[in-house]
Parts: structure tokens; sequence; C-alpha cells
């Protein structure tokens, strides 16, 4: 016992086993997501209490049996010994298992578990800048279903060239806020336009934001707080015209907010998606304002990492995708934009857990 208990601590990991158990005895204290978070998290510690305990009582029989058979069966001694170094073997990948259980709950998120909203706007540009964002939110949604995850599109406004000057989607699924919240920031594209008869290269940007989606527990929004306005919808050069005002514009009055709202040709629904976008930004406004008060290193990360101005460069003349944030590049350009992005996204999720480990370790 004594061995594990200096690997692993096993006392400590019993009473956050407890601890866990204790929270979730009372449900009324605790919301549906923050409920199933505890119990994920109580699955993990409890099937690594398991594990530690059944290396305890077999480290205890091979050293039992070693000792027994000294100096009169080399052959089972041998055997025990052989044992007992495969269990030290165990003993090492499960240290490597806690750490990174104890480093996941160090950088731990309660939006985490949350449907991601994703806001894509066409920066600088002008055309090649919409059919630039167009293809992010293509890779994204190709993304999305190579993860299991389903795209429902809420808002979007296109261009002439059949780009997007503005697109507006929830992404919902296991972990995809935790997945995709660091690829917030400008990304940047280095191409030929296709309406750039010279080769000329052209530089444009667009703007990614994803943002945790907030339920009514998370935010209330009083009916007398909202001023609703409908419309008839409109598309790019008089396409998808609707000819009644289903079309939504949502202004939260307080805070002065507008959201707006025109994919589907039934008013209810639009004014239900817009509803939902309206409180997701007020819940990121009010993460962005409690997290200013607080001097801690993940509130700083808001205005660097996850916020950085210009995170992503794709230069299509070399092939090469670069993420400025954590210095490193790939050459598989094509595949990125058509979904390939675990890599990129599990880099820059490491290189930022590295960051909060450092830090707290300082």
């Amino acid at each position: 016992m004594q061995l594990l208990q200096k690997n692993y601590n096993i006392e400590k990991t019993r009473s956050e086993k407890e601890r866990l158990e204790k929270q979730l005895m009372d449900p009324s204290k605790i919301h549906e997501s923050e409920r199933s978070r505890l119990y994920s998290e109580l699955e993990y510690f409890t099937d690594y209490y398991k594990k530690i305990l059944n290396l305890d009582k077999k480290i205890d029989q091979y050293k039992e049996s070693t000792e027994l058979s000294k100096g009169e069966d080399q052959e089972l001694a041998q055997m025990a010994q052989d044992e007992l170094q495969k269990l030290e073997k165990e003993i090492g990948e499960l240290r490597e298992d806690i750490k990174q259980l104890e480093i996941e709950k160090k950088v731990q998120d309660p939006d985490d578990d949350k449907p991601a909203i994703l806001e894509i706007r066409a920066g600088a540009g002008g055309d090649e800048a919409g059919l630039f964002a167009a293809n992010l939110f293509r890779m994204y949604s190709q993304y999305a279903s190579s993860q299991g995850w389903t795209v429902e599109l809420i808002d979007s406004n296109t261009n002439e060239a059949g780009g997007f000057k503005e697109v507006i989607a929830k992404i919902d699924g296991k972990k995809a806020y935790q997945k995709l919240k660091y690829e917030s920031g400008v990304h940047r594209v280095q191409r030929v336009p296709v309406t750039e008869s010279s080769g000329r290269i052209h530089t444009s940007t667009a703007s990614v934001a994803i943002l945790p989606e907030a339920s009514e527990i998370d935010i209330e929004i009083k009916p007398e707080d909202l001023k609703i306005e409908v419309m008839r919808a409109s598309g790019a050069g008089g396409q998808c015209v609707n000819k009644t005002d289903s079309a939504v514009r949502m202004t939260h009055l307080p805070s002065g907010i507008v959201v707006s709202c025109q994919e589907t040709k039934h008013q209810a629904q639009n004014k239900e998606k817009a509803l939902a976008i309206m409180r997701t930004r007020l819940y990121e406004k009010k993460r962005e304002e409690e997290a200013a008060k607080r001097d801690d290193l993940r509130s700083s990360q808001i205005g660097t990492m996850m916020r950085a101005e210009k995170i992503r460069t794709y230069n299509f003349p070399q092939n090469r995708i670069t993420d400025h944030r954590i210095k490193k590049s790939w050459h598989n350009l094509e595949e990125v934009l058509d979904g390939a992005l675990d890599e990129i996204v599990k880099a820059v999720r490491e290189a930022y857990i590295r960051e909060i480990i450092d830090a707290s370790n300082e």
C-alpha cells in the first residue's frame, strides 16, 4: 500500500471521489450541465481508484510470493519478480493517466460540455474575404461532421461572389465548445483570387468567434428589455427573398446588442433562434466582465491565446498553414480546409494547457 500511496496519493483520490459523491447527493443545488460534468468526473476517479486498489492487492501478493520462495524455489521467485516488473510498468502508465486527469482539472471550464456557437465574418479583402469566410465555414462544418457533431445554420448574409459577409451556426456534440474554443480570432489567407487576372497574390481576412451556447438558466432575459422588429428576408442578387415578414431583428435595450435571423420562412422559428444567439452573446459579455475582475491566468488568456488578433495564416502558394500563437506550421492546407483540423486543434489546446501548468508552477 505504501508504494501506491507515494505514487498516486490514494487518500487524495479517495477523498476527491467522496467529495464528488456528496455534491451529487443534492441535485437541487447544481444545474443539469454541471451535474453531467460531475458524473463524468466521478466516473474517472472511481475508475482510477479501483485500478489503484487492484494494483495494490497484486503487488502485495507478488511481494509475499517472492519473500516466501527466497532460497527455496528460485523459479517461482523469478516468476514473481517478472510479474512485479509488469506491475511497475502498469504503475507508470497509471501515473501518467492520473497526471493527465489532474492537468485537465486545472484547465477545466464549466462551459466545455456546451454546444458551440460559431460566428464567421468577412474582414479585409472585399469579395475574396467573403469567399474565405465561406471556406472557413465549410472547414468547420466538415470537421464537425468528422466528430459526429451536428451543424445548424442560424443566420447568414452572402455577397455577390457567393461568399459570406457573415454566417452564424450552432455546433452541437460532445465537447464541441471545448475543442473549438481556441479557434476564436482573425484568420488570414494568402492566395490568388479567382477574379485576379494578373496572378497577383492577395491577403484577406475573416474573423472567427466561438461562444458557448447559453441556456435560460445561464441568462434570464426580461421581455421588456427586448425590442423586436420583423421584416422581409433578403438575399444576394434578389434571391431567397420572402414575401412575408419572416426575418427578425432583436435589440437588447440595456446592452445595445443587436441580433438578426432570417434563415427560416417562419417568423416564430427565426425569433427563437435570434433569442438563443442573444442569450449567448449576453452570456459571453457576462463571462468577460467576470474574468476582467479576476486577477488570474485564465482571465488573461481571454486577451491573448483565446482572443489573439491574428491567430492563423493559410498560405496557398506554399501549401502552408501557420498558427502564430504556437509558432507551428503544417503543409496539408487542402486537407485542413476539407475538415482535417484535429491535429491543429489538439496542438493549440496542448500548448494552452502547458502555459497554464507552467504558470501555476511558478
